[in-house]
């Protein structure tokens, strides 16, 4: 059959061959077994029902031994033959245009240059799916290819519920992901329901079809870097960053360091993925042993290189080995999947990543304290090098938050706070969310790099306009994005699909989507998917991240993401997601994102002026109720811009009113 024939075809009548298990492919570790033998019936009765019950004898001992050996039912036997990756959008034959935009999204999520652990349709962060299985894969393609424009996908947690008769403005698809009634939001119960297969971790990008590779946090990453030399007043050249994490998200760091213009040390213990960010250039040198990673960044110090080096090993040791020889790190983080931290988002000192993998599913309290005993040397590691005038930042992967759950020394002298402040709290929310600056993100569908190049100059010129009127206060932010841009081709930044992330506020995101849509109606380029990260000023609440620098009280609620998505679906998004979980953890965080295929016409030039205003708007309004200074500023420039926008305001009380 045809690439077209085998979507549209959905789960094969007949059943394919096995698929050999390829070593090579960089696997999820296995889950722990936490099924009682009852719920394990259960998981293969639920995993059986998506197929003809002809064919259950033959499959239940299949998916029995999948569920013995990796903790989870993956139906790797329904691996499609074709290539994995994102095809021009025209390719998928599709009777909606907005349907083949997000045909397109996810097997760019999917594709093995892209995704984490592509075999397990996992894209990043150890757990973030896309789908749970191969059989709902299958069957949310056959939908997506044979929808209209008037009928909505329902997806639950990955599972396709169905095509419902909806209308034209409506999203073509919706999607909730680890939902959770909230007594059952730890972090065995996704162990448990995932294995079930009845929800799944969509972590931020991935379940949302939304993720384009490292791409998506070089800049935002690119930003902190620059910000946080600025704050300690050195110049990024010759500066040190010592961070770890080569996976997903992390992968991107190396990168950022480069293009910021400092040395980066990347500690990472997967030689799969040290390999890979290698391969792909988006990391410059690796080294396996400290002595000659203490040489080497000594080098580069004297030298002021711009140089990025993965050590292939636990970052703990780096930052011991800096410390005894008298290395002075400028700033440091940490970017691994501590919201996973007994199943692969974390490491151990002192064993093999072989070693490690085995214990986390064979004896998971062992691994757990093993986990928990090297957070506490890994934070006594790094108050060493703080006391020495280290800048360090939790970069949002909570570090910090497990590291005191581990009892480590990490609190503040009030016992209550941390030591050290996450990056949006520093960062990314004074500097960036607060005026509304965030990962506007798009794809080319057309799939062509002429089409990236061409809107790359499309978005650099749009900015360089809204700077000229710019006020003081956003100066710096449009500078640094009109210079990300103007860079975007020579950094190779593209890993998978055609796209590009660019960091803009309402206005910047609305007028380049309005020239993108002006240009697609000349023919110059073809369809262009407009989305965002979730990591942004609306669309999460995260109390240890996004949200962490709301001081009102308000940052463990939830009602700007849920806002935000139901304001995204009626005015005009393509499709919209809200998950349970994200970059902090399952329980942590609620957070929401969207995706808007532009088309030339004048009804994508009316949704993307009412939703792009909407989606940042909302955010705005929320920091500058909670009294955020460059919320207040935004809001009031926002409503000067727009007059149907009519925003409460706080009233500022004086401080001296209470020493009384």
């Amino acid at each position: 059959m045809t690439f077209q024939e085998q979507i549209r075809a959905g789960i094969p009548d007949q059943l394919p061959t096995q698929k050999v298990y390829d070593p090579e492919m960089n696997h999820a570790p296995k889950r722990k077994d936490i099924l009682s033998n009852t719920e394990k019936k259960l998981a293969l009765q639920n995993a059986l029902r998506y197929f003809d019950p002809k064919h259950h004898a033959a499959l239940l001992p299949e998916f029995k031994a999948e569920l013995e050996t990796y903790g989870r039912i993956y139906m790797y036997r329904f691996r499609p033959e074709y290539k994995m990756h994102a095809r021009p959008i025209d390719a998928y034959a599709a009777t909606s245009t907005q349907a083949a935009g997000i045909m397109l999204m996810i097997q760019n999520n999917l594709d093995p240059a892209v995704a984490q652990h592509p075999h397990e349709l996992i894209t990043y962060g150890g757990n973030g799916g896309v789908f749970s299985n191969w059989a709902q894969y299958l069957l949310t393609m056959q939908y997506l290819a044979t929808m209209t424009d008037e009928q909505t996908l329902v997806m639950y947690s990955g599972h396709p519920m169905g095509l419902f008769p909806s209308h034209k403005e409506a999203p073509r698809v919706v999607v909730t992901n680890g939902m959770m009634i909230p007594n059952y939001s730890q972090p065995d119960d996704w162990e448990k329901f995932n294995a079930l297969g009845v929800t799944q971790y969509g972590q931020m990008t991935a379940g949302s079809y939304m993720y384009i590779g490292p791409q998506g946090i070089v800049h935002g990453t690119t930003i902190t870097v620059l910000n946080a030399f600025r704050k300690i007043n050195k110049p990024t050249a010759g500066g040190l960053f010592v961070t770890s994490g080569l996976g997903g998200m992390s992968g991107a760091q190396p990168k950022a360091g480069n293009i910021a213009g400092c040395i980066t040390v990347c500690a990472e213990v997967n030689p799969k993925a040290v390999h890979t960010r290698h391969s792909q250039g988006w990391v410059d040198e690796v080294i396996k042993d400290t002595d000659a990673l203490v040489a080497r960044v000594r080098e580069a110090q004297e030298k002021k290189e711009v140089v990025s080096i993965a050590f292939l090993g636990n970052i703990v040791a780096v930052w011991e080995a800096f410390d005894q020889h008298n290395i002075h790190i400028d700033i440091g983080s940490d970017q691994t999947s501590l919201h996973n931290p007994w199943a692969g988002g974390y490491y151990p000192l002192g064993m093999t990543f072989e070693e490690a993998n085995k214990m986390m599913a064979s004896d998971a309290d062992r691994f757990r304290e093993s986990v928990q005993s090297t957070l506490r040397r890994h934070t006594a590691a790094i108050n060493a090098h703080t006391a020495k005038g280290t800048y360090f930042f939790d970069y949002g992967n909570a570090f910090l938050l497990e590291a005191s759950r581990a009892e480590a020394d990490i609190l503040a002298e009030n016992g209550i706070d941390f030591k050290y402040p996450s990056y949006v709290q520093d960062i990314m929310g004074p500097m960036c969310f607060d005026y509304g600056f965030g990962p506007f993100r798009w794809v080319c569908g057309s799939g062509k790099a002429e089409d990236l190049q061409k809107t790359d100059a499309i978005a650099c010129d749009v900015l360089e306009k809204l700077a000229k009127d710019a006020p003081s206060e956003i100066q710096q932010q449009m500078q640094d994005n009109i210079k990300w841009i103007q860079g975007a081709q020579e950094n190779k930044l593209v890993v998978g699909s055609q796209a590009r992330i660019l960091y803009a506020d309402a206005e910047g995101r609305s007028k380049i989507a309005q020239a993108f849509n002006n240009a697609i109606a000349r023919g110059e380029i073809g369809p262009v998917i407009l989305g965002r990260d979730h990591h942004d000023v609306s669309g999460t609440d995260s109390p240890y991240r996004e949200t962490s620098n709301i001081y009102d009280g308000s940052r463990f609620t939830a009602d700007m993401a849920i806002q935000n998505v139901i304001g995204d679906s009626f005015r005009g998004a393509t499709w919209v997601s809200i998950h349970n979980g994200g970059g902090v953890g399952w329980g942590e965080v609620i957070n929401g994102g969207f995706g808007m295929v532009i088309d030339g016409t004048t009804d994508a030039e009316r949704r993307l002026k009412s939703m792009l205003f909407w989606d940042v708007n909302n955010g705005i309004a929320r920091r500058s109720w909670a009294r955020n200074e460059g919320a207040v500023f935004a809001i009031k420039r926002a409503m000067e811009l727009e007059p149907n926008l009519k925003v409460t305001l706080p009233n500022l009380v004086d401080d001296a009113l209470f020493n009384i």
